[in-house]
């Protein structure tokens, strides 16, 4: 291509023209008729994308000089800063640069100033422009690449598309930045309203992220600080590196009522005749999930309530809540129901219930054998039957009578005081004939997809502020909020960096 200027003074978009015109010429040009389609893609794309940035540059020009000539007018009012005094000087010809996805331009607008305050910019607040380098389309970049992967492969994403225009860690800086204003974010969202019969459900479950050392917890730091490794190169059986942090998820959904029965769940132990299908479990509608590792437990599960009772205002739907048993949690949420005034109907995940059984099925019978699986079916049977206290009783008995020792008869009991122990969220009997699903697979998909995928990728040590991040705009993308958000974004950030829409109907800044 022949060489073109970067600005013209007469007409701003002279340069642009140029190097478009330069472009054409090049393409049409005998010489590239040799070129394979990918050279051409990749000359248009290098070319195109310094056309684009000439584009924005010359109009960036063209706004200075239109601000220059209103502001040579006489009677021009001078311009008040946040801090309400008049900038009574205006001074043209003041420049900041802008790193956008078309490359780097220069912003240049007129200062207005006053002895002993702070220059005023009115040109910012029309242009929206942000604190710092990176525009608002070049964030919005780096966070769609970085909740995808990792930080380096979103930087080489970047790099391919814009030019070097973002580091890795100012990519980092960009993302926890963009995710400061999720939470104002849903507490303005109204969700859909459902029928009364629609199931409202509410799952938790919780995480580990592995950390860096600041970011862990005390308790968790000091047992990895302290702790006696039995090999010096690699972890014992059953040592723990004490390296992660648990972080609590929620996912909140409307479930419509499909009843079933237990055999539609489980086969039986001489296994289905195949003259009636199973019944198709309920179906999860307008999903919701969120997450943090910063904020304990009881904060994550009061978000996932305040979100249910944007659904469900008057209380007139059915609330069921599904977890894994853990008593921690189940003490949180019985004391957030109570808190509200909510009835709240709460089930322990059939699928964890099922490990419990599969463990003393394997202290009674060889593991893999068709003798375990009967074992386990028929006692799951009763179970699903809401006779759980009868399964556990059974087992008792059974392990008594093989005379079961250390720890097989361990295992027997385990499972016999995990059922015992719940029997108040045991009522699948109840559930099944209602419809209400029994299994935390929304839950222990978010965790699978919401941090394992992305935090706990291979040499992954993670901070406070970019796991919150990561995790929260995962949450965010994955309920097909990030549209909507973005614009929620930016309109919050303007009101932070202009506040006071007293000058060409925008903020001002100093």
């Amino acid at each position: 291509m022949e060489p073109y200027d970067a600005l013209d003074a007469i007409d701003v978009f002279a340069a642009a023209t140029r190097a478009f015109e330069c472009l054409k010429g090049t393409l049409a040009a005998t010489r590239t008729d040799v070129l394979a389609h990918h050279d051409l893609e990749n000359l248009i794309e290098v070319e195109g994308r310094e056309l684009l940035r000439l584009l924005f540059q010359a109009h960036l020009d063209g706004r200075e000089q239109r601000e220059r000539e209103r502001n040579g007018h006489h009677g021009c009012e001078p311009v008040r800063g946040r801090d309400g005094q008049v900038r009574p000087h205006c001074e043209p010809g003041h420049s900041r640069l802008l790193a956008c996805v078309f490359g780097t331009v220069t912003v240049t607008r007129t200062a207005w100033r006053g002895k002993g305050l702070t220059s005023v910019h009115p040109a910012d607040a029309a242009l929206s422009l942000p604190a710092r380098l990176h525009s608002h389309g070049l964030r919005r970049l780096a966070v769609i690449e970085a909740v995808r992967g990792s930080f380096d492969l979103a930087k080489a994403a970047i790099d391919d598309r814009c030019g070097t225009v973002l580091g890795k860690r100012q990519a980092e800086q960009l993302v926890t930045r963009a995710a400061i204003d999720i939470d104002s974010f849903y507490r303005q969202q109204v969700p859909l309203p459902a029928s009364a019969d629609t199931t409202l459900v509410l799952q938790f479950d919780g995480k580990g992220i592995v950390m860096r050392p600041e970011a862990l917890r005390p308790a968790t730091l000091k047992a990895h600080l302290t702790q006696q490794r039995a090999m010096r190169t690699r972890i014992a059986p059953g040592e723990k590196p004490n390296r992660k942090r648990m972080a609590t998820l929620a996912c909140v959904f409307d479930a419509d009522p499909a009843p079933r029965r237990p055999h539609d769940i489980i086969a039986p132990p001489d296994g289905r005749t195949g003259t009636r299908p199973p019944r198709p479990g309920p179906a999860a509608r307008a999903k919701w999930l969120t997450g943090s590792v910063i904020h304990p437990p009881e904060h994550t599960i009061a978000a996932a309530f305040d979100h249910a009772e944007a659904r469900d205002r008057d209380h007139a739907r059915t609330w069921l809540v599904l977890v894994d048993g853990a008593r921690h949690q189940l003490d949180l949420i019985e004391a957030e129901s109570a808190r509200r005034g909510i009835e709240v109907t709460t089930l322990l995940d059939i699928v964890h219930v099922s490990e419990y059984v599969w463990a003393a099925a394997h202290t009674l019978h060889p593991a893999g054998t068709p003798e375990a699986e009967a074992w386990v079916a028929g006692h799951l049977t009763t179970i699903l039957h809401g006779q759980a206290a009868r399964a556990a009783a059974e087992i008792t008995a059974e392990a008594t009578s093989r005379h079961l020792r250390g720890a097989k008869r361990a295992a027997a009991d385990t499972c016999v005081r995990y059922l015992t122990g719940h029997l108040d969220q045991l009522h699948y009997d109840t559930a099944l004939a209602r419809g209400w699903p029994i299994a935390t697979g929304a839950i222990e998909g978010a965790c699978r997809h919401l941090i394992g995928d992305r935090l706990e990728i291979t040499g992954a040590r993670w901070g406070l502020t970019g796991a919150e991040a990561i995790l929260k705009l995962r949450a965010l993308n994955d309920n097909g909020d990030f549209d909507a958000y973005w614009r929620h974004h930016l309109g919050r950030e303007h009101q932070r960096l202009y506040p006071y829409p007293n000058q060409h109907k925008y903020d001002l800044t100093a």
